[in-house]
């Protein structure tokens, strides 16, 4: 399992992970931005205009409004990455990587506008009357590409899985058994029922419930993150400074040894909002390609305001949420993941600093330092030998062994810096990432302890929201490639892989998501790019058809 890991990490160390893609999708968007002449910002307000449906007309085709459309879109972006993924990018890329979240949503805003149009222009109607879109319908009836296509579907099939299903349960049931004890199995089993009785209804009971459970769950987490801000109202001016301020320079990262360089901050910024928003994944497109539209321009307008919603305002009130609490840059009582922590050969310290320059060394692969290998010895908890423990890139201090919650006293076999049993547990203070950061930021505020509640309730809220949104993905995906009689045997493995995933472990799917994203992204970004003129002729048609149909109406243009 841990070399099928390995392997799985090497291929997306040379695609999803690799230091050119952020460039990639970067590049593109903001190609677009300046071929369409900035239509994220000409368009915003309008954009609201056409979501209310003020220039709708009957007899549009289509199974969901606008609205509908929409919010199905933002309930798949609006998930883990919004409250874990903007914690990672902050912790390992300093308050700099926010700003790179914020840029990404910029661009993003114009990729989404790109993908949502042309996908709905190139929808067509499936075998039982629904409207089927997205990336791979233009791949084939417009760029004569079915092999692109059948990549693009194939990926989307396993990235519901890899994205929208398997890790988002796993986040929930863990989140809910620590918060509050409940059992993983049952959480994982009662939300696989809820979760089938809404995907079996198909698209217009999936829009029926986001378009009520996106607002619901946006309320309720601004109201905990709102609480934690303003209880630290003293921190929010300079939250904002450290934002911008460290773009350049890079930043502390936590703990006070590692500098988070400028190129950490930019790809964890960069890479978190992809992750959040999905722009230029051709995931999203897929949603809106069963809107009611009069033209598919007017879908892409509303696609605007996704990446605005998701990153821009969501991830940065999270950002202000960690950073004016402070908790980021503390080392709190943990259980050290096997991932995050190493063992090594002798004593060192982040209270001076050379010491700090040597750890961040280190950590940044510049120059290592010797790994302990050989047996620890262990009394009552207590490490004797002569060894420093790094987790969570952070020194890692008060530390104690325990296996099944009892201390140990004996001996604990490393291997290159891990240990062999994974049985032992290495508990004390270190830096903390993910939404174990999140929760204990919402602590910070009016609530106290009552905070991490919230958390716990937005994640179960934002999570499952993605699950079901990304059963549709994966059921057009189906359709593409195997018409909708599959959809049916989609749909059962997707609930069943569901409620298996609350109580397994789901690092080697964490692994294969970041592969699927990629492949899906890349032929997505290909194909837009190769469309770049159909994309500009349909917006300059579509201004001249709205004058026509408005004369008095007032256009952006």
């Amino acid at each position: 399992m841990r070399e099928l890991n390995n392997f799985l990490s090497l291929i997306d160390s040379y695609i999803g992970s690799s230091p050119w893609f952020p460039y990639a999708l970067l590049g593109t968007g903001l190609f677009f931005t300046i071929y369409l002449k900035f239509p994220q910002i000409r368009y915003f307000r309008f954009a609201f205009k056409v979501v209310r449906g003020k220039f709708d007309k009957e007899g549009n085709e289509g199974d969901t409004n606008h609205f509908q459309a929409l919010t199905t879109a933002l309930s798949g972006t609006v998930g883990t990455g919004n409250i874990a993924g903007v914690a990672l990018a902050v912790h390992i890329g300093g308050p700099a990587a926010v700003f790179w979240m914020l840029m990404t949503a910029a661009v993003g805003m114009c990729t989404k506008f790109v993908e949502v149009t042309l996908s709905h222009k190139y929808r067509q109607k499936a075998e039982d009357g629904t409207m089927a879109g997205g990336p791979m319908y233009y791949m084939k009836n417009k760029l004569n590409m079915g092999w692109l296509a059948a990549i693009f579907a194939g990926a989307t099939v396993l990235s519901s899985f890899g994205t929208g299903s398997l890790p988002q349960i796993n986040s929930i049931a863990d989140s809910l058994n620590a918060t509050f004890g409940f059992d993983e199995m049952l959480v994982g089993g009662i939300l696989a029922v809820l979760l089938g009785l809404v995907i079996i209804g198909g698209i217009k009971r999936i829009a029926a419930v986001t378009s009520r459970l996106v607002p619901a769950m946006a309320i309720i987490y601004f109201i905990g993150a709102f609480a934690v801000i303003f209880y630290n109202y003293e921190n929010i001016i300079p939250s904002f400074i450290s934002i911008f301020a460290d773009i350049f320079t890079g930043s502390a990262a936590g703990g006070g040894f590692l500098g988070a360089s400028i190129a950490f901050a930019f790809n964890k910024g960069v890479g978190r909002g992809l992750f959040s928003n999905e722009a230029g994944q051709g995931s999203a497109p897929i949603a809106h390609a069963a809107a009611r539209a009069n033209q598919p321009v007017s879908e892409g307008f509303v696609a605007i305001l996704e990446p605005f919603i998701d990153t821009i305002v969501i991830c940065t009130v999270t950002a202000l949420v960690l950073l004016s609490s402070g908790v980021w840059q503390e080392k709190l009582n943990n259980e050290f993941d096997y991932v995050d922590m190493v063992v090594l050969d002798g004593t060192y310290t982040d209270q001076t600093d050379e010491g700090r320059a040597e750890l961040a060394a280190h950590i940044s692969g510049k120059a290592p330092l010797r790994l302990f290998d050989g047996m620890l010895q262990v009394e009552e908890g207590v490490i004797q030998n002569n060894v420093s423990i790094i987790n969570a890139r952070s020194l890692a201090e008060n530390v104690v062994v325990k296996n099944n919650g009892q201390l140990v006293t004996g001996e604990v076999n490393i291997i290159n810096g891990k240990p062999e049993d994974l049985l032992m547990v290495f508990e004390g203070n270190s830096l903390v990432h993910s939404s174990p950061l999140t929760a204990e930021a919402f602590t910070r505020s009016f609530f106290g302890e009552g905070g991490k509640y919230i958390v716990s309730i937005g994640l179960l809220l934002f999570a499952f929201s993605t699950a079901i949104s990304w059963s549709y993905y994966g059921d057009r995906a189906m359709t593409y490639l195997f018409g909708t009689k599959s959809v049916k045997y989609y749909r059962l493995v997707y609930v069943v892989a569901f409620f298996i995933a609350s109580f397994a472990d789901t690092t080697i799917i964490w692994t294969l998501s970041g592969i699927t994203i990629a492949v899906m992204t890349l032929p997505n970004l290909f194909g837009i790019l190769m469309l770049r003129k159909d994309m500009k002729e349909t917006v300059d048609d579509y201004w001249v058809k709205f004058k026509k149909d408005f004369p008095d109406e007032k256009t952006p243009e």
